[in-house]
């Protein structure tokens, strides 16, 4: 009786559509019996095109397939621009550093500068970067703006570890009311947002007048 039972759910399942692999997985029955079974219930050419293109394996095959053309391509991208640049000079980070602080820095006080960023190797270069007008880590503050479902004391310790600075070197965190779980484009939030804060004037118009510097440069070229 058993035995009925479950050739009738076969013929249902086949009826759907289904192959003779999720048919076993269903219910444990081996393939020749199946094919016994159903021998005169053949899929649609259409069908069988369906269950190929999306088998879980043939779909691991081509993301790993892209995945490695994707690489390739990028590796060739990489080594041509590694060989135009070449080693990076000292010169060369400071002007780098300018240009990224004249694009995404902090401008709104005179006596300070700041860059605030989702990515921590961002952060960690504008650390080195700052190296040029001699200001150790010591005299950094770090501003955490962070979500109400993340957990707090982990984020803090994440990014103190990263960045080498010491949590009481750490104002305390901004908590977004909003949830990450909310954000339905989460790349490069995962963490939260840092911001890197200096609180020295001099070295802000240092900053300053080395973006303006590069301006009228550029401008009377």
């Amino acid at each position: 009786m058993a035995r009925k039972e479950e050739k009738q759910k076969a013929f249902i399942m086949r009826q759907k559509g289904m192959s003779y692999s999720q048919i076993k997985e269903k219910l444990g029955i081996s393939k020749s019996t199946l094919s016994g079974w159903l021998y005169n219930m053949p899929l649609s050419e259409e069908r069988i095109k369906e269950l190929r293109d999306f088998n879980p394996i043939r779909i691991e095959k081509y993301r790993n397939t892209m995945r490695i053309k994707r690489e390739s391509k990028n590796q060739i991208a990489y080594d041509y621009i590694a060989k135009r640049i070449g080693n990076i000079s000292d010169r060369e980070f400071l002007i780098a550093g300018l240009f990224l602080y004249w694009a995404e820095g902090s401008k709104t006080k005179a006596f300070a500068i700041g860059l605030t960023n989702t990515n921590p190797t961002m952060l960690i270069l504008f650390i080195r970067w700052l190296k040029f007008f001699d200001v150790p880590k010591s005299k950094l503050k770090v501003h955490l703006h962070l979500y109400s479902d993340m957990n707090i004391k982990k984020q803090i310790n994440f990014w103190s570890k990263t960045l080498d600075i010491p949590v009481s070197q750490f104002r305390k965190p901004y908590i977004k009311k909003t949830t990450l779980s909310s954000i339905t484009y989460t790349n490069g939030f995962g963490q939260g947002t840092c911001s890197i804060i200096l609180e020295n004037g001099i070295v802000s118009a240092k900053v300053i007048m080395g973006i303006k510097y590069i301006q009228d440069h550029l401008l009377s070229a």
